[in-house]
């Protein structure tokens, strides 16, 4: 995939906070999805908390066939603190990276992380999006911000996640008696179609399927280099 620059990143957390609020503006929540969706891309980052080195992958899944169509991944240095509420700064990076060596163009991007459940309305899905210009969804495993009741047991049962009195996602049960995922717009969709995507990616387990396989893809890529002689 080829995608312009949308900024440097050569910032202090300082001038990250201030082009947060500036990106923020250009988020759109409006639904740009086709009314079926097939290629699905799920992005993941794999680091260890505290190190400076980050395992990024990048599966896109046909949803039609419940097929893995391709899998890109990339490894990077990176120097940028770990701050809450910056953490596209640090993972941002790599996933750009795995992106640059994916041929083919998702119409959908789920990432394990925040979209607009943000205190500045800008998590890495909706960083992403604004990268790619591509609509995302974040579907993250625990709440950054805002309020929200506990959904009930079952399979998509949901309630509304409010950040401020705006609502700016949802706590969605997407396995019965299983923990809930924090679901967000990112970028060009709305929190409508979010909530449904994030459920039509479920195959029976926590994580929509596209982000459970990235996942295990950037563990993965860690791990291999972890064992490679030398590190």
């Amino acid at each position: 995939m080829q995608f312009p620059e949308l900024h440097t990143w050569e910032l202090s957390p300082q001038a990250a906070i201030v082009l947060q609020r500036k990106l923020a503006d250009q988020v759109d929540l409006h639904d740009s999805l086709p009314e079926k969706v097939h290629l699905i891309a799920g992005v993941d980052v794999s680091y260890q908390r505290r190190a400076d080195r980050f395992h990024g992958a990048v599966v896109l899944m046909d949803l039609t066939a419940d097929a893995i169509v391709e899998t890109a991944s990339a490894s990077l240095s990176g120097s940028f603190p770990y701050i809450p509420g910056l953490l596209s700064f640090r993972e941002l990076p790599v996933l750009l990276e795995a992106f640059r060596r994916l041929k083919s163009c998702p119409e959908l991007i789920l990432v394990d992380g925040q979209g607009i459940a943000h205190p500045r309305r800008i998590g890495l899905a909706s960083h992403l999006g604004l990268w790619l210009d591509l609509p995302t969804i974040g579907c993250a495993k625990s709440r950054l911000c805002g309020e929200a009741d506990m959904p009930g047991e079952a399979r998509g049962e949901w309630t509304s996640l409010l950040l401020e009195d705006q609502l700016v996602g949802a706590v969605v049960r997407t396995r019965d008696r299983v923990r809930p995922l924090y679901v967000s717009p990112g970028h060009r969709v709305s929190i409508e179609r979010a909530i449904d995507m994030a459920l039509q990616c479920g195959r029976g387990y926590r994580l929509p399927e596209p982000t459970r396989q990235a996942h295990l893809a950037s563990n993965w890529v860690r791990r291999q280099e972890e064992a490679s002689p030398g590190h």
